[in-house]
């Protein structure tokens, strides 16, 4: 399926309400912030529903990260693929394979969003769930080196994760779901 140019502007505005609201509005990620000031993060609309042609897509994003130092960061977006929790998080293995294939270890790392992510350990309508739920299945890009610097100016960055799930448990799963689903 062919997307036309306002479906992409759709789900690219909606993504962007995603990292406003939620991603720095709850301070998920302290560092995203400044990427959006920079203008510096790449939102990437894939019309890939396969693993193949997802980590096609993923590759080519790779390859433009490396020609382009003025984007940070980038999310590929896949509105129309992977529902299935399963499903994506082989995706995000096999993107994970395809870093070490082509000799990205070190360089990039993917983080992994999906609407129905859900940590190992917890039941589907736990709170926690949410720092991690987007509204498409998404794998985001980051460049290890621009992480390593951002982290040197953060105080305990290993509490980050835990400080997320305390956010997100304290809000509840109720409010977490209407801020998420207030983004479309």
């Amino acid at each position: 399926m062919a997307y036309d140019p306002g479906q992409i502007e759709k789900v690219i505005a909606q993504t962007q309400n995603w990292i406003r609201e939620l991603v720095i509005g709850c301070n998920f990620c302290p560092f995203a912030g400044r990427e959006v000031k920079r203008n510096s993060i790449r939102y990437e609309v894939s019309e890939g529903t396969t693993i193949s042609t997802a980590r096609a897509d993923f590759l080519a994003e790779c390859l433009l990260l490396d020609k382009d130092r003025d984007i940070a960061t980038t999310l590929l977006i896949l509105p129309d693929a992977f529902p299935v929790f399963r499903d994506y998080l082989e995706l995000v293995t096999a993107a994970e394979k395809l870093i070490r294939q082509k000799k990205y270890e070190g360089t990039y790392q993917v983080a992994g969003f999906h609407p129905l992510y859900q940590f190992a350990g917890t039941a589907p309508e736990d709170a926690a769930n949410y720092t991690n739920r987007s509204i498409y299945p998404m794998l985001h890009i980051l460049r290890e080196e621009d992480i390593e610097k951002a982290l040197l100016h953060y105080p305990h960055p290993e509490q980050i994760p835990e400080r997320n799930v305390n956010f997100a448990r304290e809000k509840g799963t109720a409010y977490m779901k209407m801020l998420r689903d207030s983004c479309f």
